[in-house]
């Protein structure tokens, strides 16, 4: 990396060559603000335009940021408070029911246009599945769908609870293609909005009802629970509230489905630029940590699939979407905004790329015996 201090000094950093990456910092205090919290000086840094690089080439900087976070030799006791640091910050994130429905409305509150403009017509803001590795976005987020419809095991008629339904695509096709009845919660206004128009046009109001409800208020019963990319806002302080809330819901006969962004590495937190400007309260649970509250659930873990390589595709295609729409983006936003929410993509995609994030699908089940003991059941209907 070439960086130019504000002084205009300017610092070769690694072996020698041509640079990667050019970088200049136009804030004299910054080298300060990076020593102290690097994250969130980084990328506010970008943000304000106090840091910029050359061709906008942000991938390439936060590549050779976190390529070289990952040889730094840290002293054993500068590294052990650095993690009781983090973990104290995670087990801070109490989320009850009025701070849940702020950190919603601060992300999905934004602007309904927007997120068509890097979603496309599926409206899915989760992992995408690429099944076989030709397959467009559209496809892949079809694919997801079907898988998570497989592990329901889905009849017609059967009582569906979809948590965190976003703009209602999830809940939508299950009712269309299973006959299931749908309930789809979310905190936020503007996908409520959006997935009770979907309803209307698709002609599935009967079928299908969307609330504004925190997961923590729902009191009925449902033969199958379904989350995919809501757990991450649970908090960690409340993964035993959620996973109890789930086997209290479900029918003795009742499966569910969580999908969430986890992580392979041990416990940690994330990004304290993300739970600023992105996400307040989230936090991406290690498997221990998820699996310590499902013990506690009394449900049974039936099945454990990890996706790798699949969000990094999904956060590509957002990202191409967005610059593609970007003179449009720019008549809703200001460039404040476009490059925050470029550095989010971006970022994003790399955290799983580079450093530690991961899908966990978990299947839970009341009964020993109420999913098959194979997966054979996932795949002969695709192959009929």
């Amino acid at each position: 990396m070439r960086l130019t201090l504000a002084d205009g000094t300017t610092h070769a950093i690694g072996p020698g060559g041509p640079p990667e990456v050019e970088v200049v910092l136009h804030d004299p205090t910054l080298p300060r603000r990076f020593f102290r919290n690097p994250d969130l000086a980084m990328g506010e840094a970008y943000m304000d335009g106090r840091l910029t690089i050359a061709d906008n080439d942000i991938r390439s900087f936060i590549t050779f940021a976190l390529r070289n976070a990952r040889g730094r030799q840290v002293p054993w006791p500068v590294a052990a408070l650095g993690r009781l640091a983090r973990r104290v910050r995670s087990w801070t994130l109490w989320n009850h029911m009025g701070v849940a429905r702020r950190n919603v409305a601060h992300h999905y509150d934004i602007s309904d246009e927007l997120y068509g403009l890097f979603l496309g017509p599926t409206r899915q803001y989760t992992c995408a599945y690429f099944r076989r590795p030709e397959m467009s976005l559209d496809e892949a987020q079809a694919a997801k769908i079907e898988h998570i419809a497989g592990k329901l095991l889905l009849r017609p008629g059967m009582r569906v609870l979809d948590i965190g339904c976003g703009f209602g695509t999830l809940a939508l096709t299950l009712a269309r293609d299973t006959g299931a009845e749908v309930v789809g919660i979310t905190l936020s206004e503007v996908q409520l909005a959006e997935a009770r128009r979907r309803a209307r046009e698709a002609g599935l109001e009967g079928q299908v009802e969307f609330r504004l409800q925190d997961y923590r208020a729902v009191t009925e019963s449902f033969d199958r629970v379904v989350s995919v990319g809501m757990m991450e806002h649970v908090g960690l302080p409340h993964l035993g509230t959620y996973f109890r809330k789930v086997a209290d819901i479900l029918t003795p006969e009742g499966v569910a489905l969580i999908h969430y962004i986890g992580r392979w590495s041990p416990p940690d937190t994330i990004s304290p630029w993300f739970n600023k400007y992105i996400f307040p309260g989230a936090y991406c649970p290690a498997i221990s940590e998820a699996m310590r509250a499902v013990e506690r659930s009394g449900m049974i873990l039936s099945d454990l699939e990890v996706w790798r390589g699949h969000y990094e595709r999904t956060l590509q295609g957002w990202l191409d979407r967005f610059d593609r729409n970007i003179d449009r983006v720019r008549q809703l936003h200001d460039e404040r905004f476009i490059r925050m929410w470029r550095y989010y993509l971006q970022s994003a995609e790399l955290a799983f790329s580079e450093a530690h994030l991961v899908i966990h699908q978990l299947q839970l089940a009341k009964g020993r015996l109420t999913v098959p003991g194979t997966r054979d059941y996932l795949y002969a209907a695709r192959n009929s």
